[in-house]
């Protein structure tokens, strides 16, 4: 009889962690990287590397705002380029990515945000901004160079830099003389009479 409640057990919680485990073949990221459903800035960026990675046009212009948009259409026509071309990175190095990148610091003032992507071919964090437009969040390229954008709040990667610049300022500096304590006078040179001046 415990034979068999053992069994039960152990089936409930192989089960359960099928059901639990990851989908499509195990690519657990399909979901994430698609962003379905999830209406924040980090759901837009989502959405705008997957379809960057689709090479899909109509898909990046969905997450870019109007303003973006009509940035982009100027670029093509100063650059005499295709408005598909302009677009196909998102106006983002962190799509080069061959996966998601990371992803933090997401920040929400009113209709205005900003998120942190990590941009993996120069090491560094990318302060992406977002505005809400339309009841959803876009990538809004066209209001930060239009000074429209409101920005809402320092990102983590620049706080760390003004924390380490901080820190850096604060060392006490050491003293120019290399021997403070040692006995020895100071050397004044004389004082010039008016005679060895010529006067």
């Amino acid at each position: 009889m415990q034979r068999i409640i053992i069994g039960i057990i152990i089936l409930t919680i192989a089960s359960l962690i099928f059901a639990c485990g990851p989908k499509s073949g195990g690519n657990n990221n399909s979901t994430a990287i698609s962003g379905a459903g999830e209406d924040s800035p980090t759901g837009a960026y989502k959405r705008l590397y997957a379809a960057v990675k689709a090479k899909d046009t109509e898909g990046i212009k969905s997450v870019m705002s109007k303003k973006s948009l009509d940035f982009a259409k100027v670029l093509s026509a100063q650059q005499n380029k295709p408005l598909e071309q302009v677009l196909e990175n998102g106006y983002t190095a962190t799509t080069f990515a061959p996966s998601l990148p990371q992803i933090r610091d997401e920040r929400i003032q009113g209709d205005s945000a900003a998120l942190e992507v990590h941009n993996d071919k120069e090491n560094n964090w990318e302060d992406l901004p977002f505005v809400r437009e339309d009841g959803q969040w876009k990538l809004a390229i066209g209001e930060m160079f239009a000074n429209t954008w409101k920005s809402p709040g320092k990102g983590q990667a620049l706080r760390e830099r003004e924390a380490a610049n901080a820190m850096s300022n604060n060392v006490v500096q050491g003293n120019a003389v290399a021997n403070a304590n040692g006995n020895f006078r100071g050397v004044h040179p004389p004082l010039a009479s008016p005679a060895a001046n010529g006067k």
